[in-house]
């Protein structure tokens, strides 16, 4: 018997062709650590996950009914950037660190989102359709109606890893660019060559405006009605972030009545949607299926992460990433430092 037991839902997410956990296993067999599957439902799960040293969460909501069963838990692992799929205050109020996975698809999702906004703002899907529709013609004159790119602004909600590599890339088109963060000082996002402001101005001011924010209970629906209401007519929204983030019934109405002029998502608010999503059937819509982060390493990149994360909290050290990073103050784990990585938890 493995001296670590870390129980996962059988099944997996985010993954390719093959599955299997031997990637993740690489940094844990050094400590004699084994992944077992469990039933996906949750008295099956808690059943096997009652005395298990970790949980790799993938699949199923790990609730707190899931958490507060847990008897031996030392770390519930995520191989993702969000972490709405975990009861993090109950994780927190057990002293169980959640980990994730927030630097490892920044540049995808980053490269995903200027993808979107130059197709939304190049009208890149009906130019498509009318050249194989044989209207060649009517492609110019389309176009002739939208301004240059340069000097058009780019605002930002949440300046997060992502929106700052966004920035990196909008900045050779010459755009001017605009965050709202109230969680990031001032100084720090203009170091980007971005101007601090507040989310009234962002509305008001954007050309684009590309929505960051994580899925949290506290932004869930953050953007209203009265947020489109107050955007430009002409301006196209980009989400690479949370569908939740979004009321979505707000977001179609904006774009059925032209409060904006377009959007380009990556993420929607039920994944995937309903056949009836009038989304689905707007020509000033460009949608994508919640692909932003996937390359040739995802897979690749993410378990091993995990496996990492994994091994570190089971060794009594430090996660690189904790979402919950007050509970190491509590825990008997030790800081770390490994070349050229920085320090300890960064949430």
């Amino acid at each position: 018997m493995a001296r670590f037991r870390i129980v996962t839902p059988a099944g997996a997410s985010f993954t390719v062709a093959g599955g299997g956990y031997a990637l993740e296993s690489e940094a844990l067999a050094e400590i004699d650590a084994e992944i077992v599957e469990a039933p996906t439902d949750t008295a099956g799960f808690i059943a096997a996950a009652r005395e298990a040293d970790a949980i790799y969460a993938k699949g199923i909501p790990i609730t707190r009914e899931i958490i507060d069963s847990l008897t031996k838990c030392r770390i519930i692992a995520l191989g993702s950037v969000g972490v709405d799929s975990v009861d993090v205050k109950a994780a927190t109020a057990r002293g169980i660190p959640v980990t994730n996975v927030p630097d490892t698809f920044i540049e995808e999702v980053a490269d995903h989102a200027m993808m979107l906004l130059l197709a939304g703002f190049r009208r890149l899907i009906e130019q498509d359709r009318m050249v194989r529709e044989g209207r060649w013609k009517e492609g110019r004159p389309a176009l002739l109606q939208i301004p240059r790119l340069m000097g058009q602004t780019l605002g930002f909600i949440s300046f997060g890893r992502v929106a700052r590599a966004v920035a990196r890339r909008a900045a050779p088109f010459g755009l001017r660019m605009m965050a709202y963060d109230p969680f990031i000082e001032e100084l720090q996002i203009a170091e980007y060559g971005v101007q601090p402001a507040t989310l009234s101005e962002v509305l008001a001011q954007s050309d684009f405006l590309s929505m960051h924010a994580p899925a949290r209970p506290e932004v869930h629906h953050m953007l209203k009605e009265q947020h489109f209401r107050a955007m430009k007519p002409s301006a196209i929204f980009v989400n690479t972030g949370r569908g939740p983030t979004v009321d979505e019934s707000a977001l179609i109405k904006a774009l059925q009545e032209g409060w904006i002029a377009h959007a380009a998502l990556d993420v929607l608010e039920t994944e995937p949607p309903s056949h009836n999503n009038p989304l689905l059937r707007m020509e000033n819509v460009t949608l994508t299926a919640h692909v932003a982060s996937a390359s040739a390493r995802f897979d690749e990149a993410r378990k091993r992460r995990v496996g990492h994360e994994l091994a570190l909290v089971l060794q009594d050290k430090w996660p690189m990433s904790c979402v919950n990073p007050s509970v190491l103050q509590t825990t008997k784990l030790r800081r770390w430092q490994p070349v050229g990585m920085g320090r300890g938890p960064n949430s």
